[in-house]
């Protein structure tokens, strides 16, 4: 296995602090060259120090002056890099070789998008990226020969159930033998609580995964299951898969990661321990396999591991997501932007839980009223986004 220096953006989200638990298992094969942090600059100083970073990048001058005043290593401050486009910069620096791209949101996509373009090895924890850009951010892959390696668990898995030889690069025909794709959910916390409840809903019930743990707006995309919707746009770009072979299973044990069935029959899963670490270590090492520090999984103690239908009148947000993927690319980047403003509303108690749905609705049924033009480009994205959350915005001021 070779060297790689590894650029982290969103170092200090649950994604960030895993892939540092790996890289530290393997000091040999794996350093730290840069990372990344929005709003908790006093742990990425530390994260700084303790792994030897070159480079840090943070959003404005006032996170620099935190970072320097936070600042106690030992060895000399890394270089201070600030706002957006020395992310995007960072990510395509000659010195990285592998970029892990765990930026929450549409703030991740420029910078991933930068990664790909310049050829890196690209560990892609940012749904947006593909949810928002997939037909750009493919294209950009295939042109570069930069390697793709998906991260959720749920892609990580279906990844290792591919056929063999598929390698890292950007698929343009779905894999010769398969039928369809199985993406696994959790149900998040609600899967059994009456539909009438959840209207009470609060912001810290809803971040109470029962499996995972992450952030808080991930943790509520959970509960409303849109989180597996983006993945399931994201199934469709990754793996060239037409959505009519793309299915959602619910699976409370959260052990199967996800499975791919072939034109045989046979259908291979991946399963383990809900530990993002296990993901991360398989890109850090592909096409090797390295420690990831999560421990053995006991099948005899599991007992059982459940399956059911996922249901659409509990999980609204699901439903959309397919609608979104089968209407096109401009249905995407308006679902993914309008659920970021719904949840953040709701997270700050100024929308009720069961808005979400009903805000996505109404920002789909508008965009897709209008006439959109060609997505070729980021700007032309950025754009689409930035008005979708203008209509969210208005939205949940009038439910409020």
């Amino acid at each position: 296995m070779k060297l790689q220096h590894v650029c982290v953006l969103g170092s200090t989200g649950s994604i960030g602090e895993s892939t540092l638990d790996v890289i530290a298992r393997h000091p040999d094969v794996l350093s730290v060259y840069a990372l990344s942090a929005n709003t908790r600059i006093d742990k990425l100083a530390r994260q700084a120090a303790a792994t030897g970073a070159r480079v840090v990048v943070v959003p404005t001058d006032d996170a620099k002056r935190r970072f320097t005043d936070a600042w106690r290593g030992a060895a000399a401050m890394p270089e201070i890099r600030v706002g957006p486009q020395a992310l995007a910069d960072t990510a395509a620096d000659p010195e990285v070789t592998t970029v892990m791209a765990a930026i929450v949101g549409a703030a991740g996509l420029p910078s991933a998008l930068a990664a790909a373009r310049a050829g890196k090895r690209v560990l892609l924890a940012n749904k947006e990226a593909l949810v928002a850009a997939g037909g750009l951010f493919m294209r950009t892959v295939r042109e570069s020969g930069a390697e793709l390696l998906p991260i959720d668990s749920e892609h990580n898995a279906i990844f290792q159930c591919m056929p063999r030889g598929r390698g890292a690069a950007a698929p343009s025909e779905p894999a010769k033998g398969v039928r369809r794709l199985l993406l696994t959910a959790s149900g998040g916390p609600f899967r059994t609580t009456a539909l009438d409840q959840l209207g009470a809903v609060t912001p810290d019930q809803a971040c109470a995964h029962p499996n995972w743990s992450m952030g808080r707006k991930i943790s509520v995309d959970s509960a409303t299951m849109l989180n597996k919707g983006l993945e399931v746009i994201e199934a469709h770009w990754l793996f060239a898969m037409p959505v009519e072979r793309i299915q959602v299973v619910v699976h409370p044990q959260s052990v199967v990661h996800s499975m791919v069935e072939y034109e045989d029959g046979s259908i291979l899963a991946q399963l383990g321990q809900p530990d993002m670490r296990t993901p991360i270590a398989y890109g850090l090492g592909f096409p090797e396999r390295i420690d990831s520090g999560v421990g053995l999984l006991s099948l005899a103690a599991l007992g059982r591991l459940d399956f059911e239908e996922p249901d659409f009148e509990r999980f609204p947000c699901l439903r959309l997501s397919f609608d979104a993927l089968r209407t096109g690319q401009a249905a995407c980047v308006a679902l993914n932007a309008a659920n970021e403003i719904a949840v953040d509303r709701f997270l700050k108690q100024q929308i009720r839980y069961t808005e979400i749905a009903h805000v996505i609705e109404d920002c789909l049924d508008k965009i897709n009223g209008m006439s959109v033009s060609r997505l070729d480009s980021l700007d032309d994205v950025l754009a689409l986004d930035a008005h979708t959350r203008k209509i969210a915005s208005q939205r949940c001021l009038i439910q409020a």
